[in-house]
């Protein structure tokens, strides 16, 4: 897991999709979400939570996952947005994008596509207003000379 055995967040496992099971559309959750098997939608924690999702060597996930904490060792078809970390065992395997503000990759993981680092504070991007000088003639300056 992210950071050493001290720091590790323990996960609660209040919802488990065994590998026998199918789900389509998107799934709305808060605490610990355990994936053995197939979602075929969207997959998005509560905002504002501590929530945790681990998706297995034999999950899968087709859509995006928006989830603070993050443990992926299966296949996610899809963009990733961890706000806290992710963990991509040496099974895991994405294809998209994957957003994180802490990253642990294991030697055997795929990411097809980018690895955006989202740093904690976004600066707001503030307006910079550019005055135009008037032109100047250096012919006439060199008249006057």
């Amino acid at each position: 897991m992210i950071g050493s055995s001290k720091k590790r967040k323990s996960m609660n496992v209040e919802t488990l999709i065994g590998q026998n099971t199918e789900i389509k559309g998107d799934i709305h959750f808060s605490g610990g979400l355990h994936i053995d098997g197939v979602i075929k939608g969207n997959v998005v924690a509560e905002e504002g939570s501590a929530s945790v999702l681990r998706l297995s060597e034999h999950g899968r996930i087709e859509g995006e996952v928006r989830v603070p904490t993050i443990n992926l060792n299966g296949c996610v078809n899809g963009d990733v947005h961890a706000s806290q970390g992710v963990e991509l065992a040496s099974h895991a395997r994405v294809n998209g994008n994957v957003y994180y503000q802490l990253i642990e990759m294991a030697m055997g993981a795929e990411v097809n596509g980018n690895l955006v680092h989202e740093s904690e504070v976004r600066q707001p991007v503030s307006k910079v207003e550019v005055k135009q000088q008037p032109a100047i003639n250096t012919n006439k300056l060199a008249e006057e000379s």
